[in-house]
């Protein structure tokens, strides 16, 4: 008799573990881990794509010294700073988000360095690299918002009526959305 009760109460059990929508949260935390492992890809793609540009640039522009040394050390720093997608956190993103932001900056510089040289800007090489990168921001402008279309889906899940229940019991927790830099809504002030 007690091992048809074990058997039921494991049957109960499941059921209701099934129907509290752990699964769901299951996979919603997969699509976000998913998700995150897209915008890092992109990001990845543009740091692979700078040293090409530099060497580009510097056969023009090689008094640019500090410029261009300058997007090298940016493109290192930002490729220090990973995080792995269990450990999503307000803190780790704003890190990440602030190495992109300064390889982001000395990227815009040497763009703005470009526009002095004719020669550089003329070559096909620094023009079809150009166009590369140009690509890769607008992936990581889609590869962000997708992350937080995913990220949004998750933590209302997690936070709705049962679900917030299982979700706690089970150690789900809310997940931090990329954000806008404060002052981002400005242009920036390249100071060349």
């Amino acid at each position: 008799m007690r091992k048809q009760l074990f058997y039921f109460l494991l049957l109960v059990t499941s059921l209701s573990m099934t129907s509290c929508g752990y699964n769901n949260m299951v996979n919603l935390q997969e699509r976000v881990a998913m998700q995150w492992a897209d915008v890092e890809n992109v990001y990845q793609r543009r740091a692979d794509l700078l040293p090409n540009l530099v060497k580009v640039a510097k056969a023009y522009a090689g008094h640019e010294k500090e410029t261009l040394e300058g997007v090298i050390k940016a493109r290192a720093e930002a490729t220090k700073v990973t995080i792995k997608a269990d450990q999503l956190t307000e803190e780790n993103m704003a890190r990440f988000e602030q190495a992109q932001q300064g390889l982001s900056g000395a990227l815009s510089r040497l763009m703005v360095v470009s526009e002095q040289y004719p020669d550089l800007k003329a070559n096909e090489n620094f023009k079809n690299l150009a166009v590369q990168i140009e690509g890769s921001e607008n992936r990581i402008a889609v590869e962000r918002r997708k992350f937080n279309e995913v990220v949004q889906q998750y933590n209302t899940t997690i936070r709705n009526f049962p679900t917030n229940i299982y979700a706690g019991w089970f150690g789900f927790e809310s997940k931090p959305y990329f954000k806008s830099k404060q002052g981002t809504e400005n242009a920036p002030d390249l100071d060349l």
